[in-house]
């Protein structure tokens, strides 16, 4: 065996040893990442946040509420507070307004937190919490529904259709305790 066929199987060695040797560290990085990971997440289920906003406008004497129909399921076609998911990178109050605008057309709103509904089953499509915030207006502003909102009107407080979730009994709970001082 000469020099040349000497230096051609060692060559080939190295390239083999090397490739092991790449191979076994790209392993150990996955490992290490899939371990890093399973630190920072947790096997159990997570719940979806969302916002309402319930927005009022009128006099003391004649309220009237901001709501929104439904384009989708579920509760497609039924009337309830505008409002939706929250997204990774805004925080709640900026996602009602965020909501609020792309249901009903309306901006620069003042809106206040009031409550966070998180009854097990609200939702039939997962586990949600929402949290509501509300504001009002001296009267009610034009507005026309978008995004997932095929519609958008304002309702007598007395008069409200058939609203979808648990949006009755977030706007009676708002009713008794917030309305009075709006």
């Amino acid at each position: 065996m000469g020099h040349l066929e000497i230096i051609g199987y060692l060559t080939a060695i190295i390239i083999v040893v090397y490739i092991v040797w790449r191979n076994s560290d790209k392993e150990k990085a996955e490992k290490r990442e899939k371990e890093n990971e399973l630190i920072y997440s947790y096997k159990y289920p997570r719940l979806a946040m969302t916002v309402d906003a319930i927005l009022i406008a009128g006099t003391i004497d004649s309220k009237v509420i901001l709501l929104i129909q439904r384009k989708f399921d579920p509760f497609k076609g039924l009337w309830a507070l505008p409002g939706g998911f929250v997204g990774m990178d805004e925080t709640l109050k900026n996602a009602c307004k965020r909501e609020l605008f792309e249901e009903t057309g309306l901006q620069n709103i003042s809106l206040s937190q009031f409550f966070t509904f998180d009854a097990v089953g609200r939702d039939p499509r997962h586990r949600t919490v929402t949290t509501v915030f509300y504001g009002s207006v001296p009267e009610p502003i034009p507005v026309v529904g978008g995004d997932d909102a095929s519609r958008a009107d304002w309702f007598a407080m007395d008069e409200l259709p058939e609203l979808a979730f648990d949006h009755g009994e977030i706007i009676q709970k708002f009713h008794i305790e917030k309305l009075q001082v709006l």
